[in-house]
């Protein structure tokens, strides 16, 4: 699970609320009733959640543009400590990541344990577009949990009109906000996929749009701005790659989930203010 989106996704949807100590930890309140509703779901066995313990991460060195903690709310940041608290009692394996991000880690987990004979099927829980590239087949698939969409290979085909392995050349051509990434002028998602549907990689397309064999209105102006931009492309690129290097330590087993940590999560609720949540049944 991506806990950075859902910590988000709960300041932003979830009511404000205060705990006895005046701190504002609506998120967290609203992230631990979104992560126990998950572990109620039938067939979840194993989890963990990836965390940005710190906004900024290795490809900030790479890239002055790319995505700071610039903007966010003071209030929201200083949820993350406690969040990722919060994950650990409830008995989720936490990934804090410093000089990786969250993405980092879930694609490590994912390629590490994709051909696992013991794992029926790896379900990483966001709706992010470069988590797209960790899909494999209906092995390892993203969730929209928010949305209860479910992304196989064939999914993300249908979504984007390429594979797997080529949303980081689809990203660098189209850009991404949420990164910083702003791409390459002219190319919209549209004939991003047209001609990477031909080609694969942005490596591969030729500069001359007569060899591109598709017909993607504009051509000429396009392949004239990446062959002037080749290189900030290669970045780009990089920059949406996903690091399948991250060294986490837990073996599948470790991350069986096993219940909750009683007397952490009471003491937690009780840091929180959260008498509801103490009426919860934790079991499953």
């Amino acid at each position: 699970m991506d806990g950075t989106y859902e910590l988000f996704r709960c300041y932003f949807g979830a009511p404000p609320a205060r705990a006895p100590d005046g701190r504002e930890v609506g998120a967290v309140r609203g992230l631990l009733r979104t992560l126990l509703s998950l572990l109620r779901e039938d067939g979840v066995s194993h989890v963990a959640c990836a965390f940005d313990h710190v906004i900024e991460s290795f490809r900030n060195g790479l890239f002055a543009g790319y995505k700071t903690s610039e903007g966010v709310p003071e209030e929201l940041l200083a949820q993350f400590p406690l969040a990722e608290r919060a994950t650990g009692a409830l008995g989720v394996v936490v990934w804090p990541m410093v000089d990786f991000e969250a993405d980092d880690a879930l694609a490590t987990a994912a390629a590490r344990w994709a051909d696992d004979p013991t794992i029926e099927q790896i379900v990483i829980c966001t709706p992010d577009k470069d988590m797209a590239q960790c899909v494999r087949d209906s092995r390892v698939v993203c969730f929209d949990r928010m949305r209860r969409r479910l992304l196989d290979a064939a999914g993300v085909v249908a979504r984007f009109g390429i594979p797997p392995e080529s949303i980081p050349d689809w990203l660098a051509l189209v850009g991404d906000d949420a990164d910083g990434i702003p791409g390459i002028p002219g190319w919209g998602a549209k004939s991003s996929s047209l001609v990477l549907s031909r080609f694969g990689r942005i490596e591969a397309i030729p500069d001359d749009p007569a060899r591109w064999g598709v017909p993607v209105r504009g051509a000429a102006t396009l392949a004239r701005a990446l062959a002037e931009r080749r290189q900030e492309a290669a970045l780009y690129k990089l920059l949406a790659t996903l690091r399948e290097d991250v060294p986490l330590v837990e073996q599948v087993s470790d991350l069986e989930w096993r219940g909750v940590r009683r007397a952490e999560l009471t003491a937690l609720c009780n840091e929180l203010g959260d008498a509801e949540l103490l009426e919860w049944n934790w079991g499953v």
